[in-house]
Formats: structure tokens, C-alpha cells, sequence
């Protein structure tokens, strides 16, 4: 693998002259680590830690999915692969009960979390390109998957070394520092830098700024491609599908036949459809009349479809455009995370008393006949304060659940549930 030298990195607290204006265009000036480099890492390495990271961004996407986010509609789309990460990055500098809390309930690896994480996305790199590049209309055949790592600090507030060295190590993060007192510069620049790490499909950070903050974290994820396999547009027709409260709607909806993994379980279908490379959607569909498959059943499916070879399938799937926007503190506090969003002494390492104060995600998808475009950001903001087989058809006329994976680490990188395509994007 490669390694990766950064630059100089900003003392701890240290007062650094910043090119922002109040009409900034682009991200502020990055500044990265001197003599610290992004280690080589290897998935093979970290076979045990890879399980349990995956294993703790499917309970994230369960969270997501059972809060809902913003949408009254029902439909969802979440990036648990994003908000591991986000997460991870604030586990670097947690101590005592807060970082007990958070690896008990988020499952942590008790060792090598870090190296763990940074072979995860240097095998996600693989893929990496520029979103701006990607025209939507018409996704790559080759996938586009692009993560990056976002850490603004207030430059008038003393910021542990070993924290940033830390990051520069593992996340390849710098550090972007910014007087957060001006509003009028400093937000614009955390948006230009999500509208770039997104393509421009979600322009603005997802979490309500303050300018009390001395402290963000943020990770974005961008994905698109198209299917291995393409639906033909001419076998799109309006078809009914029933929604989450048991009334039908007429909804475009593609149609074809491909050899594909598919499984059945008790009280659902699934079936992975695969893109033209390294990627797939999982698609889980409930037997009619079930309350429809719970994480447990995503787990199951995933298990049955990476042991499942390709058969004949008939799917028959609707076209959708969805987003959604999660209070990311109400998910921590379901998830029993209540030590972490109080504690003022547990993130001493990154800044003295630093407490979260506001934490979001916002995530789109858009799923049609060529292939699909999808982009995610979590931000975390805080304050220093003290054979011929028989053809199966498959079609998903009811609700149903998604994910995204990578197939080589198994991680869900979005995951959301369709309750009624109709339901407009962005």
C-alpha cells in the first residue's frame, strides 16, 4: 500500500494566518501533519476488528433507520459507513467512562481500532475519485467512491497534539483552522467543503452552526455507478406498489432478467444486485402482510447471499430520489450513548472541557435505470466548555430496505428503506 506523507501540522493552539473571506468559495487552507505519515495497512491484518467494525456500523444503520431521520414519508437513506467513521475520529480523543461508553455500546475492537479503520478506507480508496467530475445522468462504469475527513478547529483554542497526530496517522486528516466567532467566513468555508466532498449534492453542513463552537468533525461519502447489468428504459412502465400505510400508488418502476445472488428467509426475500464493479445493492424485500425484515433479518440475508451463486432472476424494482436529514443526539441517546453527549472532561485530550454540542447527518439517493448516485456527510460539532434453474421473480411492490456495500470489506456504506418512491429528492 501506499503511504502517504503530509505537511506541517498546526501546533496545538497555535495562532495561524487563514486566506478566508466572507464570500469564500472553497475550503480553507488544510494543514496536515510534519514528519507524521498516514501508516500502510492491510484488511488482512485486521480480519477480527474488520468484523466488529462492520458488525457496529449495521447497529448504527439500524439506529438510523428506526429514528427515521426528517422524512414523513417513511422513506429513508442513512450512511452508517459514514457515521462509523465520524465516530471513530471522536473516539480518538475520548477517555475514561465516555470511551468505556462508547465501545461497549458502538462494539468497538478493544485494540487495534485504529489501524483497523485505516485499512477499511485505504481499501475504499481503491475506488476514489472527484464527484465533481461524475456526470449524474450517466454514472461511471467505473464506481466512484469517494470518502474524505473533515476537522475544523477554532485557532484561538488549544488543541491536543497527539490527537491531531493521531488523525493525520490513521484518517489521513489535517486540520482546517478557522475562527469560528466569524460566522460570515468560516461557515461558507465548512459548506464549500461538503458541496466539494459531495458533488454538490448536499451543499450545506449538515448540523446547525454556532459560533460558540471551537471544534467539528466531519466525514463525507459520495458513491455512483452504474449496475453491472443496466435496465432497459423501454421495460420501465407504471406499475401499483402498495406504501407503508397500505394504500396503492402507480410508480415507475424497471424491469428485467438477470443471473443474480438471491436468498429467502423466514418472512422475506433478498437478492443482491450487483454494480459494474466492487459494489452492490442489497435489497431486502418482507413477505406480504409481515411488518416487514428487522436488522436482524439484514444480517441474516447477508450471510445467505455471500453464499448464494448467481441464478436466474426476474426483478422488478422502482425508481427512486430521496434524502433525509438525522438529529444525530437523538440516535446517540437511543443508542445509550448519554455519557458522550454529557461528559465535559472525557474529551480533554482534543480541547479542555470539550462537550458536543450538536451532531447531524444528511444523506441523498438517487436509483434509476443506468445506476445509482448517493452522498452522505456526518458532522459532529463541539465546545470548549469548562444449472437451468426455475427463474424467481422478485418484485418489490411494498416496502422494502437497501443497502449499499462495499463487497470486499462487507461494509454497508447507506442503508435506507423505501416506503413510497414517489417521495421527491433533493
Amino acid at each position: 500500500m501506499r503511504q502517504k506523507t503530509t505537511a506541517r501540522l498546526v501546533a496545538a493552539g497555535a495562532a495561524l494566518a487563514l486566506a478566508l473571506t466572507a464570500c469564500s468559495a472553497s475550503p480553507p487552507a488544510l494543514v496536515q501533519a510534519d514528519g507524521v505519515e498516514r501508516v500502510s495497512a492491510e484488511e488482512s491484518a485486521y480480519p477480527a476488528e474488520l468484523a466488529l467494525l462492520r458488525a457496529s456500523a449495521r447497529k448504527l444503520g439500524a439506529a438510523l433507520l428506526t429514528d427515521g431521520g426528517d422524512a414523513g414519508s417513511g422513506n429513508v437513506v442513512s450512511s452508517p459507513g459514514s457515521l462509523l467513521v465520524a465516530l471513530a475520529m471522536l473516539r480518538v480523543g475520548a477517555s475514561g467512562a465516555t470511551a468505556a461508553e462508547m465501545d461497549s455500546v458502538l462494539g468497538f475492537p478493544a485494540e487495534h481500532r485504529d489501524e483497523a479503520l485505516n485499512a477499511l478506507l485505504t481499501s475504499l480508496e481503491a475506488f476514489d475519485g472527484d464527484p465533481g467530475s461524475v456526470d449524474e445522468k450517466d454514472p461511471p462504469r467505473r464506481p466512484v467512491l469517494h470518502t474524505a475527513n473533515g476537522l475544523f478547529v477554532d485557532k484561538g483554542e488549544p488543541t491536543g497534539e497527539r490527537y491531531l497526530q493521531s488523525l493525520a496517522r490513521y484518517y489521513g486528516t489535517g486540520v482546517y483552522p478557522v475562527d469560528f466567532q466569524d460566522e460570515a467566513a468560516t461557515k461558507p468555508a465548512i459548506d464549500a467543503w461538503v458541496n466539494q466532498n459531495t458533488g454538490g449534492r448536499i451543499k450545506e453542513a449538515p448540523a446547525k452552526y454556532d459560533r460558540r463552537d471551537t471544534f467539528s468533525v466531519l466525514n463525507a461519502v459520495y458513491f455512483a455507478s452504474a449496475w453491472k447489468v443496466p435496465f432497459d428504459p423501454a421495460d420501465t412502465s407504471d406499475l401499483p406498489f402498495t406504501t407503508s400505510d397500505g394504500g396503492q400508488v402507480s410508480v415507475p418502476t424497471m424491469s428485467g432478467v438477470q443471473d443474480l445472488a438471491y436468498a429467502r428467509g423466514a418472512g422475506w426475500q433478498a437478492v443482491d444486485l450487483p454494480y459494474a464493479e466492487g459494489f452492490v445493492m442489497r435489497l431486502v424485500l418482507p413477505d406480504s402482510g409481515t411488518s416487514g425484515p428487522g436488522a436482524q433479518d439484514a444480517v441474516d440475508a447477508a450471510l445467505a447471499l455471500e453464499a448464494a451463486d448467481p441464478a436466474p432472476v426476474q426483478i422488478v424494482l422502482p425508481r427512486w430520489d430521496h434524502k433525509s436529514d438525522f438529529d444525530l443526539r437523538q440516535v446517540f441517546t437511543d443508542l445509550g450513548l448519554q455519557t458522550m453527549l454529557q461528559t465535559q472532561t472525557d474529551f480533554g485530550s482534543i480541547q479542555h472541557g470539550l462537550k458536543i454540542q450538536a451532531a447531524a447527518q444528511s444523506a441523498s439517493i438517487t436509483v434509476a435505470e443506468k445506476g445509482t448516485i448517493a452522498a452522505a456527510v456526518s458532522q459532529i460539532n463541539a465546545r470548549a466548555v469548562s444449472g437451468v434453474a426455475a427463474t424467481e421473480v422478485i418484485r418489490f411492490d411494498r416496502p422494502f430496505l437497501y443497502e449499499i456495500v462495499h463487497v470486499a470489506s462487507g461494509l454497508p456504506l447507506f442503508m435506507g428503506r423505501v416506503s413510497d418512491p414517489r417521495a421527491a429528492g433533493a
